[in-house]
Order: structure tokens, then C-alpha cells, then sequence
């Protein structure tokens, strides 16, 4: 998510705060955030920068097209 905050609002069930946790942890994957974390340990040039956009770009439109590709 680009320059937004997402709330996430887990509920332990039971006091079963470990399932919470996983809960948490895989919300938390799937928005990126382990990611930019990562990212941010370091500064990172623009030139760096630009290619990686272009890179995860590049990826993500093979992936739509092989997904296209399978379905039809």
C-alpha cells in the first residue's frame, strides 16, 4: 500500500492469543510490511530504487500473463 495506513484489528478467541499472533504475522505478510522493513534498513539510491520498481514490475506482469495463459 503506497503512503496509506491500513488499520488490522485482530480478535483473540479463547485467550488464544498464539492463533492471533499467525493471524497478525500473515495479515502482515500479505500487506508488504516485512518488506518495507527490510527495505528501510538501508538507504537505497534512486537509481536502485527505480530498478527495483521496474524489476517487481516486470514480475508481476509475467505473473498476470502466465496466469491469462493458463485459464484460457
Amino acid at each position: 500500500m503506497k503512503g496509506g495506513i491500513k488499520l488490522v484489528q485482530i480478535l483473540v478467541h479463547n485467550n488464544n492469543v498464539d492463533d492471533a499472533l499467525k493471524k497478525l504475522k500473515r495479515e502482515q505478510q500479505k500487506e508488504g510490511v516485512f518488506k518495507a522493513v527490510k527495505r528501510k534498513r538501508h538507504f537505497e539510491k534512486p537509481s536502485e530504487r527505480k530498478m527495483r520498481e521496474e524489476n517487481e514490475s516486470r514480475r508481476r506482469r509475467r505473473k498476470l500473463e502466465r496466469k491469462r495463459y493458463s485459464e484460457s
